[in-house]
């Protein structure tokens, strides 16, 4: 009898907070909101995978501003290029704040890492770290060579032969494994100097926990939890997921410092950037710690590995649904590098339309279909609507990208359409790597390894679909929109690839 009463008295009190709420925001102009809301989860209910697209349904009866409650938040959905410039020009300190989710706590150091950080002194720390110590030119270049070496590695990994007859025929592969190893390759050699897929793995055990650890990082950080909304359900777990998520936090620390450690202990000097991090801790201790370090190497790997590969299969996936692009792109390759050596970085500026293949890759297929979460520090408008103080703001990117009255011939691949990328980057439309102050940082990195991977591959080999059906773009579930079904593909040597490996 005890407990019933003390049941009723929890969801009286919280019955009261929500109506107070409602009271505090009663005369505001609040943006247009679906009228079926459910005590304590508010809209919640209404969220059906892929969330992007529920919500850019909801956006079409709604309008392009809207809000919902999850549980006691209050959440704006922005799905318009005019609303996207107000949030990120006139609005864009107020909403450099990201809201406070328990991935962020569990995950990210409790709040201390670039992504998630709360906009103030540290974050300004972190982006200036970032920006000219890790993502600069002159740090990117410095790994070039690393990115060109895995990218011949995969190219003789797809060649993988018995024979010399077999160089001649195609043979089926399953990308996305291969695709994946490919970028954990890259980010991890750039980051500690190792490599823990394919060939050359020193350490099987430890390879083999990072990837295990990196794999579910992914999978809770893409996860949608009613905990982050509704702070009853943290305190009973019914899934187990608070649990989880905070033992993958505790596996992917232990992993972070181990790296650290190793790198600390060596004798040698080397070229990574842990031992560049490590130097700087040593001159500048107090904005160095081993937890900002940490931090830093978390974002690299989160946004680094699973959003490249993810991107690399839709491209791939776009290019075999799409055979004219493929060789237009290749005598594009051909004209301006030849036929007598592989592409290399320095073409990529030159390849104008291999860029509209990556660019059109993004529109369509975004890995990041809603932008990372905004949160509102002050009370704000946006369009004419009152955003409250603590309002989370999603900008549903995947809507935008594929408004028909902002783009012609709206789902139809048209890597042409981008041919003057430079006047498309200030109009709001495209806006696959986030806008204003949180923008992400590793936009340099990703050109680079999309743009030499993807021309690597249509110079290097002929390419075709398993059958004659086209292949399957249905949309998975996951932070970075990985493809429901993965992709299988036939292909065969070219003669540069053949003449290369002889």
């Amino acid at each position: 009898m005890d407990n019933n009463i003390l049941v009723y008295i929890f969801f009286f009190l919280i019955s009261l907070l929500l109506g107070l709420k409602l009271l505090l925001h009663h005369g505001k102009n609040l943006p247009p909101t679906p009228l079926f809301s459910l005590p304590l989860i508010g809209h919640l209910h209404l969220l059906k995978h892929p969330i992007h697209q529920t919500l850019h349904s909801l956006s079409k009866k709604y309008g392009h501003v809207f809000s919902l409650r999850f549980g006691s938040h209050l959440v704006v959905v922005i799905s318009s290029p005019s609303a996207v410039r107000e949030c990120f020009t006139k609005n864009d300190i107020i909403l450099a704040n990201r809201p406070f989710l328990n991935t962020g706590k569990h995950l990210s150091y409790n709040f201390t890492v670039l992504a998630v950080a709360p906009y103030g002194e540290l974050w300004r720390r972190l982006r200036r770290i970032s920006t000219c110590e890790i993502f600069s030119t002159s740090k990117l270049n410095s790994f070039s060579c690393i990115r060109q070496d895995e990218v011949k590695r995969l190219l003789h990994k797809l060649c993988n032969r018995n024979s010399v007859e077999e160089l001649l025929l195609f043979s089926a592969v399953e990308l996305e494994p291969i695709l994946l190893d490919f970028t954990s390759n890259i980010v991890m050699r750039m980051v500690g100097g190792k490599r823990y897929f394919g060939d050359d793995v020193l350490d099987e055990g430890q390879a083999e926990k990072f990837r295990d650890v990196v794999k579910r990082v992914m999978l809770y950080a893409g996860a949608t939890n009613p905990g982050d909304f509704i702070p009853l359900w943290n305190w009973i777990d019914p899934t187990g997921l608070e649990k989880k998520i905070m033992k993958v936090g505790e596996e992917a620390d232990e992993i972070f410092q181990g790296l650290i450690d190793e790198i600390r202990n060596e004798e040698e000097d080397g070229n990574t950037m842990i031992h560049h991090l490590l130097h700087l801790q040593n001159t500048q201790p107090e904005y160095f710690s081993d937890q900002i370090i940490k931090g830093l190497i978390h974002v690299i790997f989160l946004a680094g590995i699973d959003t490249i590969s993810v991107t690399l299969e839709w491209g791939l996936s776009h290019l075999l649904n799409n055979p004219k692009v493929i060789k237009k792109a290749r005598l594009e390759i051909e004209h301006i590098v030849g036929q007598e050596r592989l592409v290399n970085e320095d073409d990529l500026s030159s390849l104008s339309y291999l860029q509209g293949i990556i660019l059109e890759t993004l529109r369509l297929t975004p890995a990041a279909p809603l932008l990372v979460p905004h949160c509102a520090s002050e009370d704000c408008q946006i369009e004419g609507y009152d955003i409250p103080r603590g309002t989370i703001i999603f900008v549903n990117a995947w809507a935008i990208h594929r408004d028909s009255s902002l783009w012609e011939d709206v789902t139809s691949f048209k890597p042409e359409r981008h041919e003057n990328a430079i006047e498309l980057s200030d109009s709001y439309k495209l806006l696959p790597f986030g806008l204003g102050r949180r923008a992400c940082p590793g936009v340099g990195m990703a050109q680079r390894v999309l743009g030499l991977t993807l021309a690597s591959l249509i110079q290097c080999f002929d390419w075709e679909r398993m059958d004659s059906s086209l292949v399957d773009m249905t949309e998975g579930q996951g932070i970075t929109m990985p493809k429901a079904q993965p992709l299988v593909a036939k292909c065969k040597p070219r003669p540069i690839m053949r003449a290369h490996l002889s």
